[in-house]
């Protein structure tokens, strides 16, 4: 499904997010805005450090400092 950058949807047809413990590492060629912080950090460390809830409204953060 295009749209989806890499999320799938779950069974009951909602679109799965990103999980904490992904490692930005693994998202650094889709989003370059995440080149600047380190492999191992995770998506979780930045959405608490940036106050989001979502990989979507944390490049929406970076993108507008």
């Amino acid at each position: 499904m295009s749209g989806l950058d890499g999320r799938h949807r779950n069974e009951d047809g909602r679109i799965e997010r990103k999980r904490g413990d992904t490692k930005i590492e693994n998202l650094k060629d889709q989003y370059p805005e995440l080149k600047r912080f380190p492999d191992d950090a995770t998506l979780g460390d930045l959405r608490d450090r940036y106050g989001v809830d979502s990989l979507d409204a944390l490049l929406r953060r970076l993108r507008n400092l």
